[in-house]
This record gives C-alpha cells, sequence and structure tokens, in this order.
C-alpha cells in the first residue's frame, strides 16, 4: 500500500495540520507516512539545512503529493534577523543571580563574562533599565551601566548559557530589518521553486510585509506571505499586518519570551479574532506536543492547548521539533489529527454561521454570497459534499471562513491553487477535475466519490460553480444526485 494514500475526507480533521521538516522526518519514505497520516503542509526551516537539501526536499514531496493523488503545500519559512548569542569561553556558562556580565563588540568572548552578539549594533541600541532575555527567556538580565563600547547588564532570572542561544530583547528598539540579505535570496529562491508559502520573522509593521509581497510578485510566484506574529510591535500594528498578509502564523516561541508569557493565551486568542475578522487563515505553532520529542504520548495540557486552538478558530496548527527531530513524528502527527477531530466536536456546537459576516476582501460579492447560501442548502438537502470550482482559491476561502461544517472539496485546473488550498480549513483540495462544462464536474465527483467509497447512488452534492453570464464570479448552485 503506498504509505502516503490517504481518503480526502474520511478520518480527516478539517483543521490542518503543519509538520515542519527534519533530520527524524526527511527521508522520502517517513515523508510519506507522515502525509498518510494527515499532514497537510510541509514547512522547511530555511535557518537549518543546506540549498542541495532543501531541493531534494522538494522534489520528495512533489513526487509524493503525486503518487498519493493529492495536493500537498510546502511553506519556506525564512529565518529573520534572529539575534544569537557569539561564542562563549565556557560552555556552559552558569550565570547566578546578581551575577554581572558585559556586552562588547564582536563575536568572540574572551574572557567568562564577556558576552558577544551576533547583532553588532546590540551595544549601541541597549540602555540602562532594558531587559535582556537568552536562552528563550530562560536567563534573564537587565542593563545597569552602559559605556561606549560596553554595556553592564546584571542577572535577575539565573539559568545556563550556551553559544549561539537567542537573545530577546522585549521593549527594545532596534534597527534591524525583518529581511536580511539571505532572507531575502532565501524568498527568491522559494519563489523560484515554486513554494506555496513564504513565512516572514519577527515582522513589526505592514511595511515588512508588502516589501516581501513585492519581491514574490517580481519573481512572478503567487505564493502566499506568511506573518509570523512574536514581536510586541506586530501586536501594536495587528490590523494593519493582518490586513497586509496572505496569512499569520502565532509563533508562540519568542512571542512568549517578548510579552509576559502570562499574557501569551489572550494574545493568541486576539490573534486568532483578527484572522477571523478580516478572512486570514492563521496557524498556531511552537511546542504544541512539545512533550512528543521524547514521548510517545502528549501532556493533558498539550492535548488541552491544541483543543482550544481549535476551539477558538485556527485554521491550522504546526508540530516543529515534534517532527522536525523527535522521535515519535508519525505518532505526533496521528495525535494531532486525533485531537482535531475531538474537538472539532465542540466547535461545531459552539459556532454560529448565522453570526459570520459573508463579503470577503477580493471576492465577487456573487460569489460570497452564492458561498454561504451553498452551506445552507447542504444542511437542507443533507448533501453528503459540497464541491466548489475555483480558479484563484478565493472562493474556497470564503467557503473555509463559514466554518459550517459541511464536508466541502474544491477542484481547480491550477497546481498551484490546488496546493495554496492546504491551508484552508475544512477544504479538501481535489486534482483531476475538468475546468470547464458541469455535466463534466458532476461525473468527476460521481466517479471521484465512488472510487473512495465516500458517495454512493442517491446521495447528493451540491456543486458551486459559474455559469460564465456574470464575470469573475460563481452564480450558480446546484443540487446533484449521484447516479
Amino acid at each position: 500500500m503506498n504509505p502516503a494514500a490517504y481518503e480526502p475526507l474520511q478520518h480527516r480533521a478539517r483543521t490542518k495540520i503543519v509538520a515542519t521538516i527534519g533530520p527524524a522526518c526527511r527521508a522520502p519514505d517517513m515523508l510519506a507516512r507522515l502525509v498518510g497520516s494527515g499532514v497537510d503542509v510541509f514547512r522547511i526551516n530555511m535557518a537549518h539545512g543546506t540549498p542541495q537539501e532543501h531541493n531534494s526536499t522538494i522534489s520528495d514531496i512533489r513526487e509524493i503529493s503525486k503518487d498519493a493523488q493529492r495536493p500537498i503545500g510546502i511553506l519556506v519559512d525564512l529565518a529573520g534577523p534572529k539575534i544569537r548569542l557569539g561564542q562563549l569561553t565556557e560552555e556552559p556558562l552558569e550565570c547566578r543571580a546578581g551575577d554581572t556580565f558585559r556586552f562588547v563588540r564582536g563575536t568572540q568572548s574572551h574572557e567568562p563574562h564577556d558576552l558577544t552578539s551576533t547583532y553588532e549594533p546590540l551595544v549601541d541600541e541597549l540602555d540602562v533599565d532594558d531587559r535582556v532575555l537568552l536562552a528563550d527567556g530562560t536567563v534573564a538580565m537587565i542593563v545597569v551601566r552602559k559605556e561606549r563600547n560596553e554595556v553592564y547588564c546584571q542577572v535577575t532570572g539565573p539559568g545556563e548559557l550556551r553559544s549561539r542561544q537567542g537573545i530577546n530583547l522585549p521593549g527594545v528598539k532596534l534597527s534591524v530589518e525583518a529581511m536580511s540579505d539571505v532572507d531575502r535570496e532565501n524568498a527568491e529562491w522559494a519563489a523560484r521553486s515554486g513554494i506555496d508559502f513564504i513565512s516572514l520573522s519577527f515582522v513589526r509593521s505592514p511595511v515588512e510585509v508588502r516589501q516581501l509581497k513585492a519581491l514574490v510578485a517580481e519573481a512572478n510566484s503567487r505564493a502566499m506571505v506568511i506573518s509570523k506574529i512574536e514581536k510586541p510591535e506586530a501586536l501594536d500594528n495587528l490590523d494593519e499586518i493582518v490586513q497586509a498578509s496572505d496569512g499569520i502564523m502565532v509563533a508562540r516561541g519568542d512571542l512568549g519570551v517578548e510579552i509576559d508569557v502570562a499574557e501569551m493565551p489572550v494574545q493568541q486568542k486576539r490573534i486568532i479574532d483578527t484572522c477571523i475578522k478580516y478572512k486570514r487563515p492563521v496557524i498556531v505553532a511552537t511546542q504544541m506536543l512539545d512533550s512528543m520529542e521524547r514521548s510517545s504520548r502528549p501532556t493533558r495540557a498539550e492535548v488541552t492547548d491544541v483543543a482550544n486552538a481549535i476551539i477558538d478558530g485556527a485554521d491550522a496548527c504546526m508540530l516543529s521539533g515534534e517532527t522536525a527531530i523527535g522521535k515519535f513524528p508519525r505518532e505526533s502527527v496521528e495525535m494531532m489529527n486525533r485531537i482535531m477531530l475531538s474537538s472539532e466536536k465542540l466547535a461545531e456546537r459552539n459556532w454560529k454561521l448565522e453570526d459570520l459576516d459573508f463579503e470577503y476582501e477580493g471576492v465577487h460579492p456573487t460569489s460570497s454570497a452564492v458561498v454561504y447560501h451553498a452551506g445552507q442548502l447542504a444542511k437542507n438537502v443533507d448533501a453528503k459534499v459540497v464541491m466548489v470550482a475555483t480558479r484563484s482559491g478565493a472562493t474556497a476561502l470564503a467557503k473555509s471562513k463559514h466554518r459550517d461544517f459541511i464536508p466541502t472539496i474544491a477542484v481547480s485546473d491550477s497546481e498551484e491553487t490546488l496546493r495554496r488550498m492546504t491551508l484552508y480549513w475544512g477544504i479538501g483540495p481535489v486534482a483531476g477535475a475538468p475546468s470547464q462544462a458541469n455535466e463534466d464536474l458532476t461525473g468527476f465527483i460521481d466517479a471521484w466519490g465512488r472510487h473512495h467509497g465516500y458517495l454512493v447512488p442517491g446521495d447528493k452534492v451540491v456543486v458551486v460553480t459559474g455559469t460564465g453570464l456574470l464575470a469573475g464570479a460563481h452564480n450558480l448552485i446546484m443540487v446533484h444526485e449521484v447516479r
């Protein structure tokens, strides 16, 4: 049996699963097993790996997708201007409460209590009373004195440091750009390589989002730009950033260090609500099933965390170390899918379709109204599935945002469109459908449904398409009975 084979609708959560590629799952056979377990989108972290490895991985994913006859999306995650410690003289370096350390220029320490950084202007941009968090916030310091070429910090939160661990500077206004020269090169490579989603790290303003979108467009790519919310400035400009982006990632790793960790759940809900308001897909990421890097079972707290993200309205959840370096990558995906299926039952009872606005930016008003009422009609006639025929995917996104729990497949004659729809909640993109006559579409859905054992003669299908009489709009709803 093909390990990537997986039914598009049966036993599948409507919330999408994003899995990070790493040593634990890079082999084609394991990638195929993850697809078979429910992965919709693979994430390539540009902070790790070589261009040759990434090109090979993309080729493997496209081949697996072809064999499985199922679109699989690829997300390239730009590393961004991550600020890190330089080389330490001691490894690990113990930081006791009250100890004083000195940040100096350069990238290599010469004294045990001297610290350096990969961010050259750090000494210039730190001021007295600024907070410095290191190693994902496990070590905390405060600036107590500043001189021309050095900054003195006192330890307020003890712990151990290692070379090249991350530095977070909550509230410090930095001059660093969201995209480094390396990020621009990687974004151009991703656009040329036919990548479906490109995520921008450490976004602070909508201007940075528009710059990446312009770069992608110059490369003749239709890749969706996903903004990662992980800085306090992004929260200050949240509405504008969401509107400028094609999608959002709640990057809880750095965000949970940059802001008070007690505020993290509230801000996550706020970000999701804003994405719902502006009809943007939203991914919740970082440490969702973290213990499954080492254990075959997650903690109860992790299960509850995933469930709450789904109930709040996340379009997708992301696995990071669980699949990239963990001992149980396939089990992590299977567990994520199980939690989603269970949580969506509660979400279905809680969400109210009539409370949702069905006007969508970039979607013809007629199309918006048609997909809204297609869901209502499907309920009334007890249809087994809704099928949306779409060229750009915008109508499918509109259908996704209704959250009406009617099983929905989307067909398109564009492979790029099909892959972008892998991130849309509740939408199962299906390849191979005809692009023209409605009779051909209904024949396709009959054959597809019977082949997968999902439809039997007499089942009803609601089909959303266009007659061609209204340019750029879906203006036709059909109720088709499977023959």
